[in-house]
């Protein structure tokens, strides 16, 4: 059974920065591509960024690109959310999802493409 759990989630001054992991549990994790996504009230599940099975590559909204950095752990099965430069309108729901048919270094920016969700975790930026 393939499960993803997020954690990290906190509430954090604009400006700060927070760090979000998300673990896996599953046989075939370093086959699969992982992204993060989020939802707030008003608006639908938004791509964040994705990272290839074997990160070397990485793709980014343009939101966020140059604050929010991803990494993965293909060894503790983990995939990282580095988050710098938090502005209130970073307040959402984060979610990490892989994308068990992702084909090399393709990257899919659509949620429904994803096969795999964790719950989710709450993060809150405070002006």
């Amino acid at each position: 059974q393939v499960q993803l759990v997020e954690s990290g989630g906190s509430v954090v001054q604009a400006g700060g920065s927070l760090r979000l992991s998300c673990a896996f549990s599953g046989r075939t994790f370093s086959r699969y591509a992982l992204g993060w996504f989020r939802t707030a009230p008003g608006i639908d599940r938004d791509f964040i960024g994705a990272i290839t099975w074997n990160g070397l590559r990485t793709q980014y909204a343009e939101s966020v690109k140059g604050r929010f950095t991803i990494s993965r752990d293909n060894d503790k099965k983990t995939v990282s959310l580095q988050m710098n430069s938090l502005k209130p309108e970073d307040t959402a729901v984060y979610y990490c999802a892989a994308d068990v048919d992702s084909d090399g270094g393709i990257l899919r920016l659509s949620w429904e493409e994803y096969d795999y969700w964790g719950r989710g975790t709450q993060v809150t930026v405070s002006s």
